[in-house]
């Protein structure tokens, strides 16, 4: 018998599917959904941004593990540095840094022969892990072109332009600078996704129509405020953005890439936090949300979770809550598992 979350998924407007065979998928948007091949299906992910880091064998268990729990995506950084351990896939300046960027490589195509998705994502930092990177316009630019080269035959990996581009440190790209490398994207492969994720609070109405009408992105990346009311706000405030795309007057898909994580502040999620969130998503219309880990912030920062994959994998260095969200995946899902 179907829980009660399952059939609510189950009787949503849309179709939800989970793709699990081992082909070359193509991902899409139609309006505030995202598409796998042409057909609707709801993104459901995990931080992993230091993959690049993390021997194969590592990274083969953990999609395996993420696959059986129902996630078809990983966010996974081209840019990260984290306890000295610089794993960027791209230098400063933009070129190609070996041997990360033969990873990248490896990684974007084995998600593709799993049928998973990889969000790529670029930051300049914001000056605490080590100096800025790609400060200018044009060596942003240029990391984009390395990328493409790379990884561009792949249709299954999308790119963030800037994390967190909004905050007023190091990682600040403006609007003007956003739409100009959305058009370079898009000149180098139009049916790439972009987006650029925001931080630092709420999107506003202003924010939306700065994002999809001046910017162009292919979907808004928001990262909610990490207070221990957000997983009961989330489906509220999804309803509340897609109605300011209606009113702006172009729909695109709501994407929650980077919820609250434990080990972060204060307020330490529980299980049913996480589940909550991820059902206010759904319930609210989203397109897509990440299951968000990372370092604690205290001590040398154990666990490291999916900052740190050189010693260990993700599934290993998850706590008791993470890995009970988890197996509550398994026996109450809120997506159809995989066959």
């Amino acid at each position: 018998m179907f829980s009660r979350l399952h059939e609510l998924v189950m009787s949503s407007l849309f179709c939800l599917i989970l793709v699990s065979s081992a082909h070359a998928v193509e991902l899409g948007v139609a309006e505030s959904r995202f598409t796998l091949d042409g057909r609707p299906v709801f993104l459901l992910g995990a931080s992993y941004y230091g993959a690049l880091s993390a021997p194969e064998d590592f990274i083969q268990k953990d999609l395996d593990d993420l696959q059986r729990h129902g996630f078809n995506w990983i966010r996974v950084w081209a840019t990260w540095v984290a306890f000295t351990n610089d794993v960027s896939a791209v230098d400063h300046e933009g070129h190609e840094r070996e041997p990360f960027s033969s990873k990248l490589k490896w990684l974007v195509a084995e998600c593709d022969r799993r049928g998973m998705i990889v969000d790529v994502t670029l930051s300049r930092g914001n000056g605490v892990t080590g100096p800025p990177r790609l400060a200018s316009l044009a060596t942003h630019q240029r990391a984009i072109d390395t990328l493409s080269k790379a990884i561009g035959h792949h249709r299954n990996w999308y790119l963030d332009l800037a994390n967190e581009r909004n905050i007023r440190d190091d990682r600040y790209v403006s609007t003007d600078e956003l739409r100009s490398l959305r058009q370079h994207v898009k000149q180098l492969d139009p049916k790439r996704l972009v987006t650029a994720s925001h931080a630092g609070g709420d999107l506003s109405y202003d924010d939306v129509r700065r994002y999809v009408l001046d910017v162009g992105v292919d979907f808004l990346a928001p990262h909610r405020p990490r207070t221990s009311q957000s997983p009961r706000e989330t489906a509220s405030h999804t309803k509340t953005v897609l109605e300011w795309l209606r009113k702006a007057g172009r729909i695109v898909p709501v994407h929650y890439q980077e919820p609250f994580r434990r080990g972060y502040g204060n307020w330490q999620p529980k299980s049913p936090d996480f589940r909550t969130d991820l059902v206010g998503a759904i319930e609210g219309g989203a397109a897509g949300w990440c299951f968000h880990n990372g370092d604690t912030r205290s001590g040398n920062g154990e666990p490291r979770r999916s900052f740190d994959m050189r010693a260990r994998r993700l599934f290993d260095q998850l706590d008791h809550e993470e890995l009970d969200f988890l197996q509550d995946l398994i026996k109450q899902p809120v997506l159809p598992l995989p066959n």
